[in-house]
């Protein structure tokens, strides 16, 4: 009696050679879409608004920060943002996931 022989399957190619790692932009898509996975939409529009508003806060301050008088418009903006992250900081405190955004 003969014994059959198997043909060994190809493995995939992300298993047999590595690929470089994705870009940000692609990382920070992937991260909002598995966002939207598992959380309800008013939970994750909020931490999109937060995360959007604290960079454009950031570079204000940071513009600030460095000896640069701000138009009246981007004190406007940097308080619009501010108020924009309180906003979206209580629709989280509200639903218990403060954690998204960094807090506890």
């Amino acid at each position: 009696m003969t014994t059959p022989t198997t043909t060994p399957r190809p493995t995939p190619l992300s298993v047999s050679r590595p690929t470089a790692p994705p870009p940000g932009p692609a990382v920070a898509a992937m991260d909002h879409l598995g966002l939207r996975l598992r959380f309800p939409k008013p939970v994750v529009d909020a931490v999109v608004v937060y995360e959007t508003a604290a960079v454009r806060a950031a570079e204000l301050a940071a513009q600030s920060a460095s000896g640069i008088d701000l138009p009246a418009v981007d004190v406007r903006s940097w308080e619009f943002a501010e108020e924009l992250m309180a906003g979206a900081r209580a629709t989280l405190a509200t639903a218990g996931r403060l954690d998204l955004i960094g807090g506890v």
